[in-house]
């Protein structure tokens, strides 16, 4: 990992930011132990203060309390559907760009269907059709989002698939199946990896906007678009706690892993480093 972002201060950064964000969602509740079930309406709209450091909304939790466990749900749909999205695309790429005619075609005539209707438009037929939970959110989110590493792959697929060692391997006697697992997906792992890193920015963007939709995960359950639905209600009343935190979180994890994606990329990719 030092060796990849040696000459990369953004990817560092990025890194550094990501693993803070982390380390704020899943351990500062540890640390900053706060009521995030009960409401407490005589505690509401409190600005910050030594008791609560980002004050508390309108039905009483804590600001900050609730940007921590907010940050837990936006950071495991991001990951996990990022996850999904990104193994399954590369599979149906690889598949795609390898098999060819037909196939190749039919495959990706259901890709080329599916980006072309609006991604935000699925996700809130999505979202209204199904009840929401962290579960279906990532299911949801991973719906949309394996799209652009299937074409990503089934490009390289093409590429990879006239090399050299790929009819060394069918000379050899190795099926289809072999070629693909053994051979073409692992000489694709670079453009895979910088393309999640950007997935889970994604992610993370399309859960802001489903909650901020109000088709996020119910109360009390939070996630950081969920706190910006609610904030905005108190934007003109001076209550800014209630809007900025959330809209920071969401801003530094995004550009954070935005960050990482790009170092990755100029590492990885040869012809950027010529």
């Amino acid at each position: 990992m030092r060796r990849l972002f040696r000459h990369q201060v953004g990817g560092r950064i990025g890194l550094v930011a990501v693993g803070i964000m982390i380390a704020f969602s899943f351990l500062g509740p540890l640390l900053y132990h706060t009521d995030q079930i009960h409401t407490a309406i005589q505690s509401a709209t409190l600005p910050p203060s030594p008791r609560h450091l980002l004050g508390t909304d309108e039905v009483g939790y804590d600001v900050l309390g609730r940007l921590m466990v907010g940050g837990q749900t936006s950071l495991e749909v991001g990951i996990a559907a990022a996850l999904i999205a990104t193994t399954f695309g590369m599979l149906w790429g690889a598949i795609a760009g390898f098999a060819g005619g037909l196939l190749d075609a039919a495959m990706m005539r259901v890709v080329d269907g599916l980006v072309a209707i609006p991604a935000l438009f699925l996700l809130v037929v999505l979202g209204t059709i199904i009840t929401p939970t962290v579960p279906i959110l990532i299911l949801v989110v991973a719906a949309i989002s394996w799209l652009v590493p299937a074409r990503l792959i089934r490009a390289e697929t093409l590429s990879l698939r006239t090399r050299e060692f790929v009819e060394a391997v069918r000379v050899m006697g190795g099926g289809d199946a072999r070629i693909v697992l053994r051979h073409i997906l692992p000489n694709v792992v670079g453009t895979v990896v910088v393309n999640a890193t950007f997935q889970v920015a994604d992610a993370i963007l399309a859960v802001a906007a489903l909650s901020f939709l109000g088709l996020g995960v119910p109360p009390p359950a939070a996630n950081w678009g969920s706190m910006l639905s609610s904030g905005v209600d108190f934007t003109y009343a001076g209550y800014w706690w209630l809007i900025y935190p959330a809209g920071v979180a969401i801003v530094i994890t995004v550009v954070a892993f935005n960050l990482v994606g790009d170092a990755l990329r100029e590492s990885l990719d040869v012809r950027l480093r010529i």
